[in-house]
């Protein structure tokens, strides 16, 4: 059986965690109520340690095996925090909290997690040690660059780290990885457009920074179509345009709000030099001035190869023949397990949730029926990667 038994007849105690967590939803760091449960469900599972306030509001969960003589440890990650997405679903475990919703999933993160640790302290079939790690913030806080940062690898003794995502359009069972490259790098830039305003009916009296605004944000798209390697992945968004009050005033200022995504530091470093470049030179020409700051976001979530074929060859053992998809194409979505992937070897992997809403969406709902897989997953790279002598 691909799904371990012991994890098949918890399927509804950790689908009444992930509900109750859906339906009590919370914010970037603001995670109290979900690291409060985490924190006490692990030491009711009988984790030899349990360590709270790590990046501000993560927790984690420490599970020796039968024996440590390997000295091996190996980190499990999920993720906790929610969405501020109004809800657009009917489910009887709607949430209660205006605004706010698990729209990505990150409650079935925790509970698989949980489940994993349940059946591992129980179990404790394998020689090392088992971290379990459940950080706040992905959804654009840096939870898990402010964990690092706070000594989670070290202060563990973490060797390697593993992540998981729900994935919409896979089948349930199923899972898909890559080595190399697996999410995109993310970063932000705001630029302020500073020219000459006046009055509408004296155009050649002003700079119209909403006419350089609009070259700018044309002029930007070249450098994806021109300086990008057309092999090479990039994407440049503007997304947000603010200039003016009033239908006869040219504005004095205009403000881009906009995003970039790369897949390699290279093609990252590029794209901001040509950004900076591009905005400068374009307002200069209509005598307007720009002040541009970018902001590097999350890295590139980077599969290392190894350890990208271990945890696709464990997945296999859950999923079967043909239920392991090795050569998905990256998404250009970021994800902040990039910052762990950094510090230590590891991987990350996609787990299908059916034919769901995607993520991000207020209809979206995380399938309690691929727990059992995703558990399960994590219970196999312990018990597989550290085994019992």
């Amino acid at each position: 059986m691909p799904v371990i038994n012991r994890v098949a007849a918890m399927a509804d105690e950790i689908a009444t965690w992930r509900r109750d967590f859906h339906e009590n939803p919370e914010l970037l760091f603001d995670v109290h109520r979900t690291a409060g449960i985490v924190a006490e469900k692990l030491k009711e599972f009988g984790c030899d340690e349990v360590v709270t306030g790590i990046g501000r509001t993560g927790v984690v969960g420490v599970i020796k095996g039968r024996d440590t003589g390997s000295g091996r440890v190996i980190g499990l990650r999920a993720d906790m925090d929610a969405l501020p997405i109004e809800e657009a679903t009917d489910v009887a475990y709607k949430s209660k909290v205006p605004g706010k919703m698990h729209a990505c999933g990150h409650d079935g993160h925790t509970a698989m997690l949980m489940g994993a640790a349940k059946y591992l302290a129980e179990t404790r079939n394998f020689d090392g040690t088992a971290i379990m790690i459940f950080q706040p913030a992905e959804e654009g806080g840096g939870g898990g660059d402010a964990m690092c940062r706070d000594g989670l690898m070290e202060r563990f003794g973490i060797q390697e780290v593993y992540g998981l995502h729900n994935m919409p359009g896979i089948p349930v069972g199923a899972f898909a990885i890559r080595p190399g490259p697996m999410m995109a790098a993310a970063d932000r830039f705001v630029i302020e457009i500073e020219g000459k305003g006046g009055h509408a009916a004296r155009p050649h009296d002003c700079v119209d920074t909403v006419l350089v605004a609009a070259h700018v944000i044309t002029a930007l798209q070249s450098i994806v179509a021109r300086n990008v390697d057309p092999l090479e992945s990039a994407v440049i968004s503007t997304c947000c345009v603010k200039a003016g009050e009033t239908f006869n005033v040219i504005p004095q200022t205009a403000t881009l709000l906009g995003t970039v995504r790369t897949l390699t530091e290279a093609v990252r470093d590029l794209c901001e030099e040509r950004i900076r470049a591009v905005v400068t030179a374009t307002c200069a020409a209509f005598g307007a001035t720009a002040r541009i700051d970018y902001n590097r976001g999350y890295p590139v979530t980077f599969n290392h190869p190894d350890q990208t074929a271990f945890m696709a060859r464990v997945a296999g053992e859950v999923a079967g023949a043909g239920g392991v998809d090795t050569t998905v194409a990256p998404l250009m979505g970021s994800e902040d397990f990039s910052f762990m992937l950094n510090a230590r070897p590891g991987a990350y992997i996609f787990l299908g949730n059916g034919d769901t809403a995607g993520v991000h969406h207020p209809a979206y709902d995380f399938n309690d029926e691929t727990a059992p897989y995703g558990a399960s997953l994590w219970a196999k790279i312990i018990e597989t990667g550290m085994p019992a002598r």
